[in-house]
């Protein structure tokens, strides 16, 4: 049996980014539903946010599902509070140190898998007891590792090191990947851009309209002063390019960006003052699909590609 499988109680090896903006309930219980792990993203949620959508969540499906949990979150006592209250059974963290919750969610009964961008960080992960780790490569959308280390590269080195259940991310996002991803050693994958651009997605249709336009090299990597941050190419993107270029300072970079940045871009679909986030994977798709013909998708190209690769 696949591991993340058993780990987690799904059917496919196959876990939804908890994407701000992108991953509110109707997204993750239609992942659940079609067999894979759906996760709410909380990082851009207030407290009375996140529990309306991991009741919501739980009354639209009976299968497993998660909380993506960003550790730099502002109120994050109060959302490991929430999480133990709801009785969240799966919750996974990124962008801060898994040593400081990890054993409070396992007295709780809950499975942690923590995001990584290199093999020092995942060993670090399996060294405080997490459940799996995700290994993110830098062509993932929205905010990444300061080592700029490709999927291709990353999941091998952390398979190196850690013995843990594996689960891949970074430019993921058709069937034939996820066998790539298995061949490097990885024992499932974590997809965020094709489902932030699916119907149940609560991005805006704006975003999703850009997105599914996007060519080769429409993506680029910034702020990483602050925290490397993949952009679609747009005129705020210009902006931070432009003050980047002449050396502006971490300050006058947190007061370009100001607050809700994402949001404009991602929830309220203001393509010119927004910040646009999204994967280089992005490039390959072009239809606005449901979770489920997504899914259909992934399955059917996985078998066809193996089947393919075994004659």
């Amino acid at each position: 049996m696949n591991r993340i499988c058993e780990l987690f109680d799904i059917q496919y090896p196959v876990v939804q980014g908890g994407m701000v903006w992108c991953s509110g309930w109707r997204l993750a219980a239609a992942v659940s539903n079609a067999g894979g792990l759906g996760l709410i993203g909380a990082g851009s949620m207030h407290p009375d946010v996140l529990t309306e959508h991991i009741r919501k969540c739980r009354a639209a499906t009976e299968r497993p599902f998660g909380v993506n949990v960003p550790l730099m979150y502002p109120e994050i006592g109060k959302v490991i509070d929430i999480l133990i209250a709801e009785k969240v059974g799966i919750v996974f963290t990124s962008a801060g140190n898994p040593k400081l919750w990890t054993g409070v969610l396992h007295e709780n009964g809950v499975k942690v898998a923590h995001v990584v961008s290199s093999s020092h960080f995942a060993k670090k992960c399996e060294d405080v007891g997490v459940d799996a780790v995700v290994a993110e490569g830098f062509e993932a959308g929205g905010h990444n590792g300061r080592e700029e280390t490709t999927t291709m590269c990353l999941i091998p080195a952390v398979r190196r090191v850690v013995s843990l259940p594996l689960i891949a991310a970074g430019g993921v996002g058709t069937g034939e990947a996820i066998l790539a991803a298995q061949a490097l050693g990885a024992d499932g994958v974590q997809i965020g851009t094709r489902f932030a651009l699916t119907k149940e997605s609560s991005a805006h249709e704006n975003f999703k309209r850009l997105c599914l336009n996007l060519e080769e090299g429409d993506t680029k990597l910034l702020l990483k002063k602050l925290s490397p941050t993949r952009m679609v190419k747009s005129v705020f993107k210009d902006m931070v390019e432009e003050a980047e270029s002449r050396g502006a300072s971490q300050e006058e970079l947190r007061e370009l960006l100001g607050k809700g940045r994402a949001k404009r871009g991602i929830f309220e679909g203001d393509m010119t003052e927004g910040q646009i986030e999204i994967g280089q994977i992005a490039s390959l798709l072009r239809a606005e699909e449901s979770v489920a013909e997504v899914m259909n998708d992934l399955i059917g190209a996985y078998n066809a590609a193996l089947l393919n690769l075994s004659q």
